[in-house]
């Protein structure tokens, strides 16, 4: 309790001191460039179902696996508590059915909600905010088409001080923009449209290190953050730690379908995000987006993995079995990797059948601190990418603390050729997450 009354202290101070300097508001309604997916011709309700697809409404929106779509209730883990999204469906008591125009664009662009209540921002409008007045609108009247339900909101549980609201505003003067989107005429339609996108799928709330604040570190821009237990990684142009060295098709090829060989296979927040928004993008705004991203000034974020893409584990390795040096420095590691893992990774790490299997030269397991391993391992997946069922069971039932440790410092040792620090307790708190 007393690190959150600091760190309370701290973001109260930092509010005071730069609300001159930050809290200028724009209120222009902003002119949003025209994206390839939802053009100013397109009928409103196509458009705004576009815009929130792009968005990526629903994941926040509506708990998986109960036919409920956007009636909120998904709980968000802090290290301040659990914040759950809310209800956004047309029901006029518990949705925004009785919300007016200017109502739904407060809330948006503002983060302020109908009854002048400050929003918390695990909601993005940070990154709303620069959508314009008609996007805004025409999600509004997309959401208002669907059923209304009326699931009752659930009670956020945060701890204080962060379950007062009106701290929220002083939050807000220290580190947020009330701010449309400008096209920076000197960039290339292509690139203004890319931006527009990244925004409006709000990538820098995932990919951006946060401060003592919580607020986003302006500066390291897309460089990679932790995320409820998963790590969301590097994104910027950096050729060695972030994408730099990827190719467009590669990068392409990843939005759109969650892998890009020899890279990465996308899991928990980064794969429901290929699954409910990216993969029914318009190719030419997924061109765009990768031209905004090619100009994200390289870095190397906080957490630099360098990726071993063929490691002397790994080829040592024979086709169906490991190398004899691994049974004896990871025994139960191995052992469990042999029994649940190696008929679909494989011991080469190339997958069996699906590509999402493929374990070879991604990040995660070249990440020592095996954040994303972990995690997989103890979530699994199971989403619908085109035609494609991707599902890997989950094994944090079936597995003590101690044998996910195993696994995964095994894995990374194996397929990153790293020493990994994964801890019983690491792992028992990631549970929670």
């Amino acid at each position: 309790m007393k690190r959150w009354l600091t760190a309370a202290a701290l973001l109260l101070l930092s509010g005071v001191l730069a609300y001159r300097l930050l809290n200028r508001v724009d209120s222009a309604p902003g002119a949003a460039p025209a994206l390839a997916g939802a053009p100013p011709t397109a009928p409103l309700l196509a458009r705004g179902k576009y815009l929130a697809t792009a968005a990526d409404c629903i994941a926040c929106h509506t708990v998986a696996g109960s036919g409920k779509a956007f009636a909120g209730g998904l709980a968000f883990k802090l290290p301040v508590g659990v914040i759950y999204s809310s209800n956004i469906t047309a029901d006029p008591i518990n949705g925004i059915g009785a919300w007016s125009d200017a109502d739904f664009l407060r809330a948006v662009q503002d983060g302020v909600g109908k009854d002048g209540e400050h929003l918390y921002p695990a909601f993005p409008y940070t990154a709303y905010t620069q959508l314009s007045r008609d996007d805004v609108l025409a999600i509004k009247a997309y959401l208002m088409s669907l059923p209304a339900i009326p699931k009752v909101n659930r009670r956020n549980e945060l701890n204080f001080p962060f379950n007062q609201r009106w701290a929220i505003g002083i939050w807000n003067a220290a580190f947020f923009r009330d701010r449309r989107f400008a096209a920076d005429p000197a960039k290339s339609a292509a690139w203004n449209g890319g931006a527009y996108l990244a925004a409006l799928g709000h990538c820098g709330e995932c990919h951006t290190p946060r401060n003592p604040g919580f607020g986003l570190k302006h500066g390291e821009e897309l460089a990679g953050a932790d995320l409820q237990g998963w790590r969301a990684y590097n994104i910027t142009a950096d050729p060695k730690y972030g994408i730099g060295a990827w190719s467009d098709a590669e990068i392409a090829q990843y939005l759109r379908s969650g892998v890009a060989a020899g890279h990465a296979s996308a899991n928990g927040p980064m794969g429901e995000a290929v699954a409910h928004s990216l993969q029914f993008l318009d190719p030419a705004d997924i061109d765009a987006l990768i031209v905004y991203l090619r100009t994200v000034a390289a870095r190397a974020g906080n957490h630099p993995i360098e990726v071993e893409r063929r490691s002397a584990p790994l080829s040592a390795s024979a086709g169906t079995a490991s190398g004899p040096a691994e049974e004896a420095a990871h025994g139960l590691g191995l052992e469990l990797f042999e029994g649940a893992c190696a008929g679909c990774h494989q011991w080469s790490g190339t997958g069996l059948e699906s590509p999402y299997a493929a374990l070879q030269g991604s990040r995660g397991v070249n990440d020592a601190s095996g954040a994303n391993v972990t995690q997989a391992i103890l979530q699994g997946a199971a989403w619908r990418i085109g035609d494609r069922e991707v599902f890997m069971p989950a094994f944090g039932n079936a597995y003590s603390s101690t044998e996910v440790a195993a696994l995964a410092n095994y894995v990374i040792a194996h397929f990153g050729g790293k020493q990994g620090t994964v801890t019983p307790a690491q792992v028992a708190e990631r549970r929670g997450l």
